[in-house]
């Protein structure tokens, strides 16, 4: 009797989860975060059907590749009682607006991999929708949740409160061809590489020391983009690109395809590792109300539009130092 009484707990505190965006890359991620919360995914979608990854999470979801009738699906359990709880959102940067709208429109709290939104403008509209529907749009920003960026933050937060910190951001991550033909090689779709590949960094980075105060862009290309920010307790240069030529000779040396440094104030800030349960960490929140919403989002949304739209003022003032190779 226990353990049907405790089984019966269990389906009564289970959360019903959609997802979208089934063939990309970050979504395993999210299944098995669906999965180590003990919660069901019951529906999900992409229009590319190579998804067997499904299988060693939730092999009886429903999948489906035509958006209209993953809709109709949607809307078919809702109307019978078995409406989702959340969204689940891994789709393209240029769609996440309109699939958290899909999700709120379904009675649902969408959970959206970041970027949340591409601009700002956009945030406002989500928020209004917010209003109407009574739900919520929840941010994934797994950095946040990180050991060692908690720690940094713990440190900052009991230090001077007038201390301004120098920081050097670079981030190198290598990628092929296939990069600049797909989505994500396209500003409109992806917002172009501050967006696509800086955006975590940027939450990060104001969620530790304050908001902008001046905001300079050296360069900003395809492939590469670099800056300056004042922020009210740092001075950040940063530096990010997916070009294999400007790894540094040590990274290219030892093999590796990646190159990932923050210094503060000299003092190097080790997070290569510890990202293996993050998006778990995330769910684990959010489920409890504890997540970070669209207010959360909105300085790294404004200032990845910012940089999205600044002249580069080229190798000017103070530019991270790896620049000068």
């Amino acid at each position: 009797m226990d353990k049907i009484n405790a089984f019966a707990d269990r389906q009564n505190t289970m959360k019903k989860f959609a997802l979208i965006g089934a063939a990309g890359y970050v979504a395993p991620r999210h299944m098995r975060a669906i999965k180590d919360t003990d919660n069901e995914l019951i529906a999900a979608m992409d229009k590319f059907d190579s998804v067997g990854i499904i299988d060693s999470y939730f092999p009886e979801a429903s999948f489906f590749t035509e958006f209209e009738r993953f809709d109709r699906h949607i809307d078919k359990q809702r109307r019978k009682g078995n409406k989702i709880d959340y969204l689940s959102i891994c789709t393209p940067n240029y769609l996440h607006d309109a699939h958290i709208r899909f999700g709120l429109r379904n009675q649902a709290d969408a959970i959206c991999e970041k970027p949340l939104v591409l601009n700002p403008w956009n945030v406002d509209a989500l928020a209004e929708m917010e209003k109407e529907t009574g739900k919520r749009v929840w941010n994934i920003l797994q950095l946040r949740h990180h050991p060692a960026i908690l720690a940094l933050k713990h440190k900052i937060d009991n230090g001077p409160p007038d201390k301004v910190y120098d920081v050097d951001l670079a981030y190198f991550t290598s990628r092929g061809q296939w990069y600049h033909h797909s989505w994500k090689g396209e500003p409109s779709k992806s917002g172009g590489i501050a967006t696509n590949i800086g955006v975590h960094f940027y939450d990060m980075l104001t969620w530790i020391f304050g908001p902008v105060q001046n905001n300079m862009v050296h360069i900003h290309e395809s492939d590469s983009a670099a800056g300056y920010l004042d922020l009210a307790n740092a001075r950040v240069r940063w530096l990010l690109s997916i070009n294999y030529d400007h790894l540094p000779e040590s990274a290219k040396a030892a093999g590796k395809r990646t190159y990932r440094s923050i210094t503060v104030a000299g003092e190097e800030i080790e997070f290569s590792t510890g990202f293996t349960d993050l998006h778990t960490t995330a769910y684990t929140e959010i489920i409890k109300g504890n997540g970070f919403g669209i207010q959360a989002a909105r300085p790294s949304i404004q200032l990845v539009h910012d940089i999205r739209n600044a002249v580069p003022v080229g190798l000017k003032g103070d530019y991270h130092p790896l620049l000068k190779r």
